[in-house]
């Protein structure tokens, strides 16, 4: 008999942790830079194997459309297709400075880690990274601060030229309508080809020329970029 109990307390226990490890989570996100725009957002859950990506290694061609051109596409059939759940595009475009995306739901089912990604605009390949943040089991409010990374795919040349597709050189847009032209481009030696911090934008204060296309007083910033707000229901 006492065996019984002992075995249907185990059991009991098994049951409860087993249930902990899925929940219905609300996300967050703030743009906190100065005058720089966030291309559609990727928010993921996953299981703690999964990566978007990681610092110190050279980044997958998923994450360099997105770093470069701010296309998810690829990185969200990554997820899904090892059962992650995702929400792209939840702000329904661009997330402008000082804005917020809310009330982004998420039942992340068995997965237990969640990662956030987007473009920073205008850079060469700057973007946003919250990697495989462990979700709380417990119900609450989490706040959690993130940085820009260098995806290490493209020289931070700072010019404004379309570009947008992987491996073709320049910067898509500043949809702020606030960038220069002209620029001879910026030449910072860096050789560091894998994800990394990143270092912020140089820019000038020439719009018609000058080495960037980029207006410091404007796009310049520094970390953290983003804030992310959890809740755990």
């Amino acid at each position: 008999m006492k065996r019984t109990l002992v075995n249907a307390s185990l059991l009991a226990a098994g049951l409860l942790s087993l249930s902990t490890q899925a929940a219905d989570i609300e996300v967050s996100v703030t743009n906190l830079t100065h005058g720089n725009h966030f291309t559609p957002l990727f928010i993921a859950a996953h299981t703690s194997d999964s990566h978007l990506f990681h610092v110190g290694e050279m980044a997958s061609p998923a994450l360099q459309k997105m770093a470069e051109g701010g296309d998810i596409a690829d990185l969200d059939t990554a997820v899904t297709g090892t059962n992650g759940v995702t929400s792209a595009n939840p702000a329904m475009g661009l997330l402008a400075a000082g804005a917020s995306v809310n009330d982004v739901m998420l039942d992340t089912a068995d997965n237990t880690h969640l990662s956030i990604v987007a473009m920073v605009l205008p850079t060469n390949d700057a973007f946003i990274g919250l990697d495989s943040w462990k979700i709380p089991t417990e119900a609450g409010t989490y706040t959690v601060y993130i940085n820009a990374y260098d995806a290490g795919t493209e020289a931070n040349d700072e010019i404004i030229n379309g570009g947008g597709m992987s491996g073709v050189a320049g910067i898509p847009a500043a949809p702020g309508g606030n960038g220069g032209a002209n620029g001879t481009g910026v030449m910072d030696g860096a050789d560091n080809m894998y994800v990394h911090t990143h270092p912020g934008v140089l820019g000038d204060t020439d719009p018609a020329g000058g080495p960037s296309d980029l207006d410091s007083r404007i796009h310049r910033w520094l970390n953290p970029v983003a804030k992310v707000v959890v809740t755990v229901k």
